[in-house]
């Protein structure tokens, strides 16, 4: 693309500098002619003249030097420009289609993304529900476990406490039995209960 650009210019400048040329060459041309012939326009005004002939060959000449000389470069030029339209529409064309795949692997890989948030989000999810049931169902055992364990805790209370009730019960019955003994037994009585546990000692 560089040489092609470099080529133009240089044609470009050739083509400006043949045509100042020519066009210079022209305007020597035409003006020796009028000077030579500047008597007789000043007395004919009208008609063709021979410097309309000389005038007619020159831009003829010109016309014909010009379509030959410029005919090669500006097919060349509008070649290479051509071709460089062209190369650039080629370009063009492969960039969009590779921009329309980048962009259909790039929308592809958006709706893989969604697709995998999705999984992602249900797998959350599913974990945070199975998590819950677990902490509830640890909870609910462990709390089974502390009923159970405060229903051990309170019947051995009470079983204990019963028992030293019963002994409380039991001793204050035998202080107020031997006091009640102590109060209705004399001496009478004593003596007749040794009497008798010895007959029975004997017997």
């Amino acid at each position: 693309m560089k040489i092609c650009a470099d080529r133009r210019k240089r044609w470009s400048v050739v083509l400006v500098l043949t045509v100042m040329f020519l066009v210079g060459f022209t305007g020597i041309a035409l003006s020796s002619t009028e000077g030579d012939s500047g008597g007789e326009h000043a007395q004919v005004s009208k008609g063709w003249v021979a410097t309309d002939t000389y005038r007619v060959m020159n831009f003829t000449v010109l016309a014909v030097a010009l379509f030959f000389l410029l005919r090669k470069p500006l097919a060349k030029g509008l070649g290479a420009r051509t071709a460089g339209i062209r190369d650039q529409l080629s370009d063009l064309e492969a960039r969009k289609k590779e921009a329309e795949v980048r962009l259909a692997a790039y929308t592809e890989k958006l709706a893989e993304l969604d697709q995998e948030a999705e999984r992602l989000v249900a797998e959350y999810v599913r974990q945070g529900n199975e998590a819950k049931e677990r902490i509830l169902l640890e909870a609910e055992q462990a709390a089974e476990k502390l009923e159970a364990q405060a229903l051990r805790n309170i019947e051995h209370e009470f079983k204990t406490a019963k028992i030293k009730l019963q002994a409380d019960i039991l001793e204050k019955a035998l202080v107020k039995a031997e006091e009640i003994i102590q109060e209705r037994i004399t001496a009478e009585d004593q003596d007749r209960l040794v009497d008798e546990y010895l007959e029975k000692v004997v017997a």
